[in-house]
């Protein structure tokens, strides 16, 4: 399986080995754009790879805060508690950069960038750049993603 992530249209898609589309989802990226220097909270393009699957039997809507459940399940009222925050729901697929010197190693790599595909509020619009620099997708979606694909599974992120 490998997973194409397209920009302009902002869709991810799961492909099978032989090139089957099997699931279509839309998303947001980062609202800064494409990029791939550390800090630029954009999204960066090229070849990756799912590094850690992170959340496996955690609840629709769990909260993350650096890679870690906080126990608490995100609701309106909570978000209301904290507005500005970037929520990370559900599960977070770690991408890894696989291109050295575009984003891999050094001020470019995407996995030290911290750059998911993670959940997102329900409230949050998708279909749109909006993220700071991950790959937001709808809960429900991601959890049966996440249940598809393994460590390793490629994925490309183009522009």
């Amino acid at each position: 399986m490998n997973i194409t992530i397209h920009i302009p249209t902002q869709t991810l898609e799961l492909f099978d080995d032989s090139g089957n589309s099997l699931r279509r989802y839309v998303v947001s990226t980062g609202a800064n754009g494409v990029g791939e220097e550390n800090g630029s909270f954009c999204t960066p393009r090229g070849r990756h790879v799912i590094r850690a699957k992170i959340g496996a039997g955690q609840p629709d809507n769990a909260v993350f805060v650096k890679r870690r459940p906080t126990g608490e399940v995100y609701t309106p009222e909570l978000g209301e508690q904290h507005p500005g925050r970037d929520w990370i729901l559900t599960r977070i697929l770690w991408l890894s950069g696989c291109e050295s010197g575009f984003n891999r190693s050094g001020s470019c790599d995407t996995m030290r960038r911290y750059v998911y595909i993670h959940g997102t509020p329900d409230i949050t619009a998708l279909g749109k750049p909006g993220s700071r620099g991950c790959v937001r997708m709808r809960n429900a979606e991601l959890t049966e993603l996440f249940d598809l694909v393994t460590v390793g599974t490629e994925v490309r992120i183009i522009a």
